[in-house]
């Protein structure tokens, strides 16, 4: 069991940093808003941390999930930042998604510190944090990913290094920009079967055990063809992410033609004033249009 701080909790990182608390590791959270920190800790028991480094002082291990590429370098090396505090030998591991950039400026001066840095960015929505059941893109060297695997265990179903600092991040780019083609996929299918006079429910019931099923048909059909978006990956993070995507495939040469437009069609569903709604909701722009 280690003495892990956890940085962060939004709707991933609250029940990551419980799923640390069962497991037995004794675990501090920082979080901007002190009474969702407050509230974690009358669940989880533990303590809360009024600064990231106050909460990473001693610790063995730091974990973090915020917002951005501002918000991750301002708890590590902003004012109070975590590295400060970190003592050399231990390890921060990051489940922000964030660009490669920022992963390797800040995995450097990690390293600068005598601090491990393990990028590892998650995939499976809220629901996964929620139930234990992340898949986790790991980029640093062997050595860290040992060190930090054993313990994200607690909340995932799979953990694999990817390569060197950025290359989870990396991996995590290709996820996202593979979830935007399938969502406008799934919805036009839908869409179609609507106007088409067909059964949804009954058409994705023939075709989810085939060429066509996904994660996505599985576990968003029904919501999609119910109209209800207020759950799950928000449209506002989606569009962050596609963000990072486009600007890494103009840093390496990569074409997105597909995923570039699908981000436009986001921004439409940012401006119907969906932009907290699930990324699945590609399918209410589609019905605007009629």
């Amino acid at each position: 069991m280690a003495k892990v701080t956890f940085l962060g909790l939004g709707v991933m990182g609250y029940p990551m940093a419980g799923h640390l608390a069962a497991a037995g590791h004794e675990v501090t959270v920082y979080n901007r808003s002190t009474e969702k920190a407050a509230r974690w800790v009358e669940q989880h028991k533990g303590r809360m941390a009024k600064t990231p480094a106050d909460a990473a002082a001693g610790a063995e291990m730091v974990m973090a999930c915020v917002g951005n590429d501002d918000d991750l370098r301002a708890i590590c090396v902003g004012p109070d930042g975590a590295f400060g505090a970190m003592a050399e030998g231990t390890l921060f591991v990051d489940h922000t998604t964030v660009s490669a950039k920022v992963t390797r400026e800040l995995a450097e001066q990690a390293r600068a510190a005598g601090i491990g840095f393990v990028d590892a960015p998650v995939s499976g929505g809220q629901a996964g944090a929620e139930n234990g059941q992340l898949v986790i893109m790991c980029g640093g060297t062997q050595a860290d990913y040992d060190r930090a695997e054993p313990v994200m265990d607690a909340y995932a179903k799979l953990a694999k290094r990817m390569g060197d600092s950025g290359a989870g991040q990396l991996a995590k780019m290709v996820n996202q920009i593979c979830i935007a083609g399938l969502v406008q996929g799934l919805s036009e299918g839908l869409h179609f079967a609507e106007k088409a006079g067909l059964d949804g429910r009954a058409v994705v019931e023939v075709i989810g055990g085939g060429a066509a099923g996904s994660w996505q048909m599985v576990n968003r059909h029904e919501t999609m063809l119910d109209d209800h978006f207020d759950h799950g990956f928000a449209v506002d993070w989606m569009r962050k992410d596609l963000a990072i995507c486009l600007a890494t495939a103009e840093e390496t040469g990569a074409s997105l033609p597909v995923t570039a437009l699908i981000d436009q069609f986001y921004k439409d569903v940012q401006n119907m004033g969906g932009g907290r709604w699930d990324t699945s909701s590609l399918i209410k722009r589609l019905r605007a249009l009629d």
